[in-house]
């Protein structure tokens, strides 16, 4: 196995989670605890989640995440109209959270100091709680990472998750979901001792020059950040998708040998889940499925299991790990460089 910046950092993810859960948790239960205690006049009686890039998949896993939960509508912010259009829509009475493992893009940035500025609460989850983010931000919350040196995230998305499923769950109160939140750190490790394997299966698809990647509920952010490995580390035309979204005309770009992968936990996604990949037998695509389930593994051409018994709201955090680990193999497979793909920098400023 090539050694590399991304294939420690993968490899470190186990370590990472488990120091956010102890690093993190008193921070998280303030956080929460001051929001359970707002006068009802002053809570929050909706989110916003401003982010780019990895950041904006972890914040897609957030508006299931606190809708289901904590019973808010959660949706992702417009930067553009805060910094190009500088017409902000009004953020009386959200709360407005701020997800960038740099803390330095203006537009980021900017959606947090508009919304302090309307008397919004405001958060920053970042791993550099000196930055500028964590500055314009009322409460800041630490991804714990330590340093990522290569240009494609993973811990810091990985953390990024699991800031969000603690801040939920400390909010609900719910005592079952702070308890299962600390099998995640146990769970990755055994997910990523299969790192070998999946190396091998990549070399399968060298020559792979489109595929689509479906997810569906939580899982729909998973889709998204594996497909944008695939795109920033092998140069593949990966396109996410909702397997609902799917169905509704680009269904029709399968046919014999083309690339599916599909993420396919227990819970309650995973039936129709199942009935969409049965669905698409006929048309004999080239299926990888990551799941826990015997039957959906069996469709598989490419099976990447997970360890039974992961609830569905946790299973972001550890079904992207195969879907890391098939990247970085397809990248050492093409012989690129994992560490630094071309165009790429560690720090994209957008405004």
């Amino acid at each position: 196995m090539a050694d590399s910046h991304l294939s420690r950092e993968i490899q470190e993810q186990p370590a990472v989670l488990q120091t956010v859960l102890e690093r993190e948790m008193e921070a998280v239960c303030s956080l929460a605890e001051q929001l359970r205690q707002r006068a009802p006049r002053a809570a929050p009686r909706y989110i916003v989640l401003a982010a780019r890039g990895s950041s904006d998949n972890a914040a897609r896993y957030g508006q299931y995440l606190l809708g289901a939960f904590n019973g808010f509508t959660a949706a992702l912010a417009t930067p553009s109209l805060y910094t190009l259009y500088r017409r902000p829509p009004s953020l009386v009475d959200a709360l407005v959270i701020g997800v960038s493992q740099s803390g330095q893009s203006p537009d980021i940035v900017s959606v947090i100091a508009e919304g302090r500025s309307q008397g919004a609460l405001t958060v920053a989850i970042t791993n550099d709680t000196n930055s500028p983010l964590a500055q314009a931000a009322q409460t800041t919350l630490n991804l714990n990472a330590g340093p990522e040196y290569s240009l494609a995230a993973t811990k810091t998305y990985t953390s990024s998750l699991m800031i969000l499923a603690m801040l939920s769950a400390a909010w609900a109160g719910d005592s079952e979901r702070l308890a299962a939140l600390q099998r995640v750190p146990q769970w990755a490790a055994a997910v990523l001792e299969d790192l070998p394997r999946v190396l091998k299966i990549a070399e399968r698809y060298r020559y792979m020059q489109a595929c689509v990647v479906t997810g569906r509920g939580f899982n729909y952010a998973t889709a998204f950040e594996i497909a944008l490995k695939l795109k920033e580390l092998t140069y593949t035309m990966a396109e996410p998708y909702s397997s609902a979204d799917f169905q509704h005309g680009p269904v029709a770009i399968v046919e014999q040998g083309f690339p599916v992968l599909a993420v396919l936990p227990e819970g309650a996604a995973a039936p129709d889940m199942l009935a969409f990949l049965k669905s698409l037998q006929a048309r004999e695509p080239e299926l990888l499925v990551i799941s826990s389930l015997d039957e959906a593994l069996a469709l598989a051409q490419s099976p990447l299991p997970l360890p039974a018994g992961i609830p569905e709201w946790l299973s972001p955090l550890l079904a992207i790990l195969p879907g890391q680990m098939f990247a970085l193999g397809l990248t050492l497979a093409r012989g690129y460089d994992p560490d630094h793909p071309r165009g790429l920098r560690k720090v994209t400023l957008t405004r």
